[in-house]
């Protein structure tokens, strides 16, 4: 990318080449504006994330302990805030990523109002959020570097050689808010051809990495419910050949498929693959499916299915809707065969979907994928549906009892009584959930950690505590003392409101535009000069 001296001299000379007619036109504001959008289109975020999402698992092979983070958000509000908090805290955002949630679209922004994470909402609401993400991104980027423009003017306007330095020095180097999107199509809102087509929407939105499940899309559930139908593997692999053709048609040939199985927590398939050869994809698929062995077809009736399983024919257990149902407890090695399949069919990450957090469990079937497909890495979704304080308590609870340890003061199925927040095992449970992400990254294969629905519990605590006082005694100090002393106190960009909807920067182009003769926002009885 050309520096901003380098922005200034080609804009320069565009500008006198042009002759007198570009006479208003000043090289330097040029300049300013191009940095301020530095991204042109969802196309060159895609590429540029794609890029940083390929450096960071290459890093993360060579060293887990680089395993990447992000929250699941909802709005573009949302989105800029978290990225200007982890620029404020952490200096940088490397590693950092956002999760673009279906649960939380339909939840939050389907015309049908709240809905259930079924794939029922507006498929185009999935490319109309990306876009809005990174709408709110490349402001936050140029609300800041309006501020160190701002900067460099009063370090030229002062005669500070060593400040316009150290400011243009900053400019160069700025590090932007737009990071990459892990984007989920769920069970990709139809056939093969749906999903392909929906890919390259959310790519010319922005996503550089599409995550895809493998349930039937028609009857698709949340992953932490049930009725969960999976489909076979060839359907599936069917999905993740769309998706690669839609990067590469885009131009997006570092794109990443994050390939999801359900099939630990789904008992259900709709459909039963044509087996080519004994112990093809579709065999094995088959061989999983429940039932009650045969020895002549006079056991069949109208509307059964006998299926051959290695030697033996079954009839297939059916249900009166049509759907088969899978062997019990085959879960674990219906999820090794889908994510061995999916990686071999050029899926990049997987995500295996658990109904509990427990690093032994994930890594006991990274473990079997990893001696197949050594190079394995996994997105992990630390679902809010899981009750993290209950089942880490039992899981220290568990571990004490084999270990011999004496647990008579508590009580197993009440672990999450308040009582024992302050116990012993309560203070281990917690110290595991702290290192739970490292823990699962080290001894799991998990690059990337996150938390589907984090902003949605949060905006709802949040207002449930300020509801609460607002309207009960404390009246308006419930908003100033929680909220806006806080904002000031935290250093929080927001509590500028106006700065941080555009207004300055608004104001800028205003005289960027008319010159001395612009209406200005930003004067002397502006309220919000109260916060400097």
């Amino acid at each position: 990318m050309s520096s901003y001296k380098e922005l200034v001299n080609s804009n320069y000379n565009a500008i006198n080449a042009a002759g007198s007619n570009w006479s208003a036109i000043d090289a330097e504001s040029v300049a300013r504006m191009s940095l301020q959008n530095r991204f042109k289109t969802g196309l060159d975020i895609a590429k540029y994330n794609a890029r940083i999402m390929r450096e960071d698992m290459a890093a993360y092979d060579a060293d887990p302990e680089k395993y990447t983070q992000s929250l699941g958000v909802w709005h573009g509000f949302i989105a800029q805030q978290k990225m200007i908090s982890i620029k404020k805290h952490f200096g940088e955002t490397k590693g950092r990523y956002l999760y673009l949630s279906g649960w939380m679209i339909a939840a939050l922004r389907s015309q049908f109002g709240p809905l259930p994470d079924q794939s029922i909402h507006e498929k185009t609401s999935v490319p109309d959020l990306i876009a809005e993400l990174y709408t709110f991104l490349k402001q936050a980027d140029a609300r800041e570097l309006r501020h160190l423009f701002t900067e460099l003017d009063d370090a030229r306007a002062t005669g500070n050689a060593v400040k316009e330095k150290s400011v243009m020095n900053q400019i160069d180097n700025f590090q932007t808010h737009v990071v990459p999107i892990i984007a989920d199509i769920d069970a990709g809102f139809g056939n093969e051809e749906a999903t392909y087509l929906l890919a390259k929407k959310m790519i010319e939105a922005g996503a550089c990495c599409l995550q895809i499940e493998n349930q039937v899309s028609d009857v698709k559930q949340c992953g932490h419910q049930d009725g969960k139908v999976t489909v076979p593997h060839e359907d599936f692999q069917a999905k993740i050949n769309a998706l690669r053709y839609a990067f590469l048609e885009m131009g997006v040939e570092d794109g990443v498929i994050v390939a999801r199985t359900d099939s630990l927590g789904a008992g259900l398939t709709q459909k039963i693959p044509v087996s080519q050869t004994p112990g093809d994809l579709a065999d094995q698929y088959i061989s999983f499916i429940d039932g009650e062995e045969i020895s002549s077809l006079d056991e069949i009736g109208t509307g059964d299915i006998a299926l051959r399983q290695g030697d033996k024919t079954i009839k297939a257990a059916r249900l009166p809707n049509g759907l088969f149902s899978f062997k019990p407890d085959t879960g674990a090695d219906r999820v090794v065969l889908d994510c061995v399949t999916a990686l071999q069919s050029g899926a990049d990450l997987l995500w295996i979907e658990t109904e509990k957090p427990h690093v032994g469990q994930i890594a006991s079937m990274v473990d079997r994928i990893k001696a197949i497909v050594p190079d394995a890495k996994l997105v992990y979704n630390n679902s809010p549906s899981f009750n993290w304080t209950l089942n880490f308590r039992q899981q220290v609870f568990d571990a004490w009892s084999e270990a011999g340890k004496d647990v008579s003061a508590y009580e197993r199925d009440n672990l999450m009584s308040v009582d024992y927040d302050e116990t012993e095992l309560s203070a281990e449970a917690d110290e595991k959930i702290q290192a739970f992400q490292r823990d699962a990254a080290k001894g799991a294969g998990v690059f990337h950690h996150l938390i589907t629905l984090p902003t949605y519990h949060t905006a709802a605590l949040s207002t449930d505590t300020l509801s609460k006082d607002y309207f009960g005694d404390k009246g308006m100090l419930a908003y100033v003392k929680d909220v806006q002393r806080q904002e000031i106190r935290n250093g929080l960009a927001c509590v500028k409101h106006q700065d941080m909807a555009g207004s300055n920067i608004g104001d800028d182009h205003k005289e960027y535009f008319s010159g001395g003769q612009a209406l200005k926002a930003s004067g002397e009885d502006n309220t919000m000069n109260q916060f400097n």
